[in-house]
């Protein structure tokens, strides 16, 4: 390869420089700090599911949570649903 064939080159690898830093990297983060916030789910936890429900989680099971949205009323939601914890409850002593 010559220099020329290299200036052609340069810009585009640039542009993927520059869509990694500002589009990639940042969902990455953000994905797994959603999988730490789901993964460490537990009864109590206050949650809001990306549908809008708010309630508390009243069973973590494998990949569904089971959410109280109302006295008696419990729903079964699929984990990776859960948009936002709003109240964490203490840990046991």
């Amino acid at each position: 390869m010559d220099v020329g064939a290299l200036g052609q080159f340069l810009p585009l690898i640039l542009i993927f420089g520059i869509m990694y830093m500002l589009l990639i990297r940042p969902q990455q983060k953000k994905m797994k700090e959603h999988k730490a916030m789901i993964d460490a789910l537990r009864r109590g936890d206050q949650v809001v599911t990306q549908g809008g429900l708010i309630g508390k989680v009243s069973k973590v099971k494998d990949g569904e949570v089971e959410v109280e949205i109302a006295d008696g009323v419990k729903v079964r939601v699929v984990q990776a649903t859960i948009a936002q914890v709003l109240n964490k409850t203490e840990p046991a002593a």
